[in-house]
């Protein structure tokens, strides 16, 4: 099948595609004679994995190691465990820094709940305060996706 085929199939873009065979996740297809990709059903499914571990905001390189250890199918699958167990201690920490910054919108929606003017705003005061105080040593701004493996 073609690429936009395959697009339509997995419902992952085109470019999406092309940069997973870049990076190395996808590998690349055959080229027909007038230089089109033509992909098989192994790129289907291994298209389809992909999209299914970044649905579960899995790195690229959590991905890459679960294929890796998906060509070893007689290996143990402990080391598939272990990963997993990694992933979800990284869920949980960003669950908990998703409940902190619920709490914090809530406070700042609250200190703006007479109608003011843009200058007595207490949202934009809030935030301009927020702004001065330095992040706790320790945090960090999760971008998903971003995180390795063993990191959290």
């Amino acid at each position: 099948m073609k690429i936009g085929e395959l697009a339509n199939a997995t419902a992952v873009p085109s470019e999406t595609i092309r940069y997973y065979e870049k990076i190395g996740l996808l590998p690349e297809p055959d080229r027909d004679s007038s230089g089109y990709r033509c992909y098989r059903p192994a790129h289907l499914d291994r298209l389809l994995f992909i999209r299914r571990c970044r649905n579960l905001d899995m790195a690229q390189d959590e991905i890459r190691e679960l294929i890796r250890l998906a060509e070893l199918p007689e290996a143990d699958c402990s080391e598939v465990d272990a990963l997993l167990a990694r992933h979800l201690i990284h869920v949980r920490e960003r669950l908990r820094e998703l409940a902190s910054l619920e709490e914090t919108l809530v406070q700042l929606q609250e200190a703006c709940s007479d109608r003011r003017t843009v200058r007595e705003c207490g949202i934009l005061g809030g935030l301009k305060s927020e702004l001065e105080t330095p992040e706790p040593e320790g945090r960090h701004n999760h971008v998903p996706g971003t995180h390795g493996p063993g990191q959290t």
